[in-house]
């Protein structure tokens, strides 16, 4: 039958992010099978869900465009028991090993004994690894361990610009910065810090009854700040 209504169920064996495709093996009633299916990068990156190694998936067969060959479909997850053993081990130390791999512009990890890729989530203000660094061991903590379909990486030692250290000192010692106006929206202020490395912005309410244009000077204070989120406050002489 070409095209099979039939829900079969298998698990991902095989995974080419270049090429975004994937192949899965299944059961076709007692005789081993593997399929290949498409996938995109909005499934690579983003909802409905990051395939990865193990995946035990659902789906159905269909023939491909060129009517040569049969393709997997309406492909949807199932679970996964290694993610659910690397949060397991993340829950008592989060504190793993794996490959560093680079995916066009895309930094992932490749966790050593499951083989599962996670993507990689640098902070706005933290230096890229190194070229050198690619296909080489490092050590890495997981994010997201609640949300196991956005689970990611982040490096264990981190390596920030200078600037977001100045950042840190001023917000722990409540000094105040100079901002530089850099775009004005309908609704906001975006601002430039610590020679533009560092992006923040203020309310357009902030700014109520006075003109204001790019390249404006405007003092701030940092109330908050973490590797990936900042919020200034104006400080008004």
């Amino acid at each position: 039958m070409d095209n099979d209504s039939t829900q079969y169920r298998g698990k991902i064996s095989y995974i080419n992010h270049e090429k975004l495709f994937a192949t899965i093996e299944y059961m076709k009633g007692t005789k081993p099978k593997s399929i290949n299916f498409q996938f995109t990068e909005e499934s690579l990156h983003k909802k409905p869900h990051q395939f990865r190694l193990g995946d035990v998936v659902s789906f159905r067969t269909k023939l491909t465009d060129r009517g040569d060959k049969l393709n997997a479909c309406d492909v949807k997850f199932l679970h996964n028991t290694a993610i659910d053993l690397l949060i397991q081990k993340a829950g008592f130390e989060n504190r793993f090993s794996g490959y560093l791999k680079k995916v066009e512009d895309n930094y992932f990890i490749k966790e050593a004994e499951s083989y599962i890729l996670l993507p990689l989530q640098l902070s706005p203000w933290e230096k890229p690894p190194a070229p050198t660094a690619e296909n080489e061991m490092i050590a890495f903590s997981l994010l997201h361990t609640d949300k196991p379909n956005a689970l990611a990486a982040e490096l264990f030692s981190h390596s920030y610009i200078p600037e977001y250290k100045m950042a840190l000192q001023h917000f722990k010692n409540e000094i105040d910065a100079e901002a530089t106006v850099t775009r004005i929206s309908q609704h906001a202020v975006y601002l430039g810090l610590f020679d533009n490395a560092i992006q923040a912005k203020l309310p357009l309410t902030a700014f109520e009854n006075e003109t204001i244009k790019e390249g404006d000077p405007v003092q701030v204070l940092i109330v908050h700040l973490t590797p990936d989120r900042i919020v200034v406050k104006r400080v008004v002489a």
